[in-house]
Order: structure tokens, then sequence, then C-alpha cells
């Protein structure tokens, strides 16, 4: 092995348990990183380095223990800013909630830390968690390693940029609207948003409308998979479940099964109107789909089966999510304009209008999910453009974007993800095209509804086809 940095998660855990690393060797190998580098990548908001190093020492007494391990022991993880950690500041991306410090964790950090997992710190997220790219008032843009002059996406930007500039192994994000696979997609990763009701989003959850799941942000498939059976947990008070795998069975196990021949349909219509498909986001497709009839797979054209009145409910339903957030009203005038923007339209959305939008959402991606019940998977682009320029969506201070203007920019550019929000499939943004100037290219796969391992199962099949875990930007040899 070359750097520690080029084990993946699950091979650094087979090699803390070989003790040929241990957890404190990688803990001290990614903060010298993180502090030399990440000031050209902006993926770490905070980094807490004495919880850290203690939580090493511990796993590595672990280990010289001879008592069984966690899977995920010694394993360096980041929290996403979204969610809650207790004693270590969450700012959700936001100078309203710049001294704001949780007393408790979210599940899924609880259940990582008893999977093994160390985390470094908390990983840059847009204000609220609102917009597709990652620029805040807090810190600096998250920037997709492969050329730092663009953005990482967002809204799990930061986690994306730190996975992909070897900061971590593996990344916890989130996903209300894309925010998992347009990072991925853009950071030529492996970016997982889970069905509806995987993983616990307790015990505090602000989103009413079930949009947003927790998943993970990695360089293999394998890693996603077991990210998921260390969180796929469900927990008492629960508002969605997703069932749970027969017994003795594993994510992971499902990623060691060769799919036997599937039907997938494609499409290339944006759900979005106006919307138009950069020629290497198409690329990326076909390449996709030459691919998976090379495996024996059955790769048919469908219709986009989501109608344009779902972009009106779905605009809706978010813009009342924003107005929902709690902000105090003597710091409303520190958040962002396209906050406020938002803010204001979900304020003046009435209650029959809100109920009629989440009703229309519900039938919509009922009928969306039967239009393509009869195919194993779905395939589109990941994102309808290459990775945007810093500035692109937002402006600068001399020449701001105007807030509508930028979301309808953020629309044209991930016209695809949001539809798997609403149906509440699976979705993954696999990694398998990098564009004539050497930026990477995602394309999306969409499961059956619960339908994760078939989906693990398929993504392991096109990676072994087409590897890309060793494929890094240059700051990766730094």
């Amino acid at each position: 092995m070359a750097s520690l940095h080029d084990l993946t998660a699950l091979e650094a855990a087979a090699a803390i348990r070989r003790r040929e690393v241990s957890p404190s060797e990688l803990v001290e190998h990614y903060l010298d990183r993180i502090a030399r580098l990440d000031g050209q990548v902006g993926a770490f908001v905070t980094v807490t380095e004495t919880a850290a190093r203690e939580q090493a020492r511990q796993a590595d007494a672990q280990v010289l223990s001879g008592a069984p391990l966690p899977p995920l022991l010694g394993v360096p993880t980041a929290i996403k800013d979204l969610n809650l950690t207790a004693g270590v500041p969450t700012r959700l991306g936001s100078r309203a909630y710049a001294d704001f410090v949780p007393e408790l964790d979210d599940h899924v950090v609880t259940l990582l830390r008893q999977a093994g997992t160390i985390s470094l710190g908390k990983t840059a997220t847009p204000e609220l968690g609102l917009p597709c790219y990652t620029e805040t008032d807090i810190g600096p843009p998250a920037r997709t390693p492969w050329d730092t002059s663009r953005l990482a996406g967002g809204s799990s930007g930061g986690a994306a940029a730190a996975v992909a500039a070897g900061f971590v192994p593996i990344a916890q994000g989130s996903d209300g609207g894309g925010s998992i696979r347009i990072p991925a997609s853009v950071t030529g990763l492996y970016g997982l948003k889970p069905s509806r009701g995987r993983i616990s989003r307790g015990p505090l959850d602000a989103d009413p409308a079930g949009l947003s799941v927790l998943g993970p942000v990695t360089r293999t498939v394998r890693d996603a998979a077991a990210f998921l059976d260390a969180t796929a947990i469900a927990q008492p008070g629960d508002p969605h479940w997703a069932p749970p795998l027969p017994a003795g069975e594993s994510f992971l196990g499902w990623c060691d099964r060769t799919p036997a021949r599937l039907r997938i349909g494609r499409y290339l219509q944006p759900p979005i109107p106006g919307a138009e498909v950069d020629l290497e986001c198409r690329t990326a497709w076909e390449f996709a789909s030459v691919l998976l009839e090379s495996l024996g797979h059955e790769v048919v054209d469908i219709a986009m089966p989501m109608p344009e009145v779902m972009i009106g409910a779905f605009e809706t339903v978010w813009a009342v999510s924003a107005a929902n957030a709690p902000v105090p009203a003597d710091r409303e005038d520190q958040l962002r304009p396209l906050t406020r923007h938002l803010r204001e339209r979900g304020s003046r959305i009435g209650a029959r209008e809100y109920a009629a939008a989440l009703a229309a959402l519900s039938l919509v991606s009922r009928q969306a999910v039967v239009a393509t019940a009869q195919y194993d998977a779905v395939l589109t682009p990941t994102l309808a453009l290459t990775p945007r320029p810093v500035g692109w969506f937002s402006g600068t201070a001399a020449e701001p974007v105007e807030p509508a203007e930028d979301f309808e920019r953020q629309k044209r550019f991930t016209p695809y993800t949001a539809v798997y929000n609403a149906t509440g499939q699976p979705a993954a943004s696999l990694p398998l095209h990098w564009s004539a100037e050497g930026l990477p290219v995602g394309v999306m796969l969409v499961g059956r509804p619960a339908g994760e391992a078939a989906l693990l199962a398929l993504s392991a099949q096109l990676e072994a086809a087409a590897p890309w875990a060793d494929r890094h930007p240059a700051l990766w040899l730094a």
C-alpha cells in the first residue's frame, strides 16, 4: 500500500484486525491530511482532534484486549453538520446557528460510533441543507478535489469532498432532494440514497414530509453496504420503516451476489421543463447503458415517469420546510438571501395549499412507482450538467445572482434526483465517466421500493466491470 488513505473503510478495518495498523495511526494520518490540505477543499467546518485521538486510544486498547471487535473499529469518518452531535457545534451551515451545541446525538451518530468508527469532525453543508451546492457565510465553499475552482455539490458537499480528497474513507451524508447523489457525482464517488425509513432520522426529525434520508458517501460499493449494515437499525418512534433483510443476510453480503438478467428502464428527458442535458452527462448515461447490456441485462427506453405537477408540489413542500426551520427571530437577518427567499415563499403558503401539495406529491409518486414496476432498476444521468464553478449559482459579492434565479439554476443542474426523494425509492450515483476536462460525471440507478440489497448487487457488478475506486484527483498524492 502506498499510503494509509489508499485503504477503503473495509480494508482499514481488516488491517486493524490484523494489527498491521492501529486506530491511532490511522487517525493521525487523516488529521495530518486535513490540516495540510483542507484549505484547498473546504470539506470540514469543525475538526475534533482531541475527541478523535481519545477514541483512537480506546480503540487501540480494544484491539489489544482480544475481545470481539465491532465491524468498523478504528475507521475514521465524519458527520455532516446538519446532524446533531452532543457537545460538538452543529452550525447547519448558518451564522444563525454559529453557537449551537446540541446536548444529544442523532441515532445515526450513535450507531456509527457503536460500529467502531471514529469521527474526525463535522463536514460542510449549505445553510439548512437547502441548496444543491455548498457555499456558506461560516466557511469557504466546499470544492471538488478534481478541480478546486468548481463546487463539490450539496448539501453533503463537505462529506463528498472529504472522501474524494482522502481525508476520511467513508462519510455520513443526508439526501432530501439529491444531496448525497449530487456531490457524489461531482467528486467521483459512490453515493447511496437509501429507502425512506431505512436509517432512523431520530431522535429529532424536522422533515414531516419524509423527503430526507441519511446515507453514505464512499469510494466503493462495499463500503456503502457496510455503512448500511451498521446504521439500518430501526429505532423506537421512527415514523417510517423499511423492511429488514431476512435473518442471516447483510447488505455487504449482497455485494457478492451476481444479479440475474435484469430489465433496466432508462430515460433521458429531464423532469424539469427547460433543463438541457450536457453532452458529457449523456455520454455517461450511454456508457452505462452499454455496460449494463454487456453484463447481460436488458436496457429499455421508457417515458419519463413523473408528470410536471410533481415539480410544483415538491417546491411547495420544500419552501414550507425552509419556513419551518426554527430560526430565532432576531437572527433572520443573518440568513443568506436564498434561505430568506425560500422562507418568505414558504410563509405565504396556507394550510390548504400545503396539504394539497403533499397529496399531489403522494399521488404522483405512487403513479411513478407503478409506471416503472416492471423494471428491476431505472437508469438516468445523475445531473444534467458537469460540476459548476464556484459562484455559478449565487454569484459574487460584487455581482450577486437573485435568489429566484439561483433556485432556477439549481433545478436545471439537478433535474433528476428529487423525483426519488418523493417516491422514497433507493437510488445511487455511480462514477462511471470522466469528461474530456477530467471531471467526474455520475449516472443514477434507481432500485425497486426498499430494494437497496439488489441495487447494491447491481452497483457492485458495475464497479467490478468498470472499476473506479483507484481513480483519484492530483490532491490525493499530496
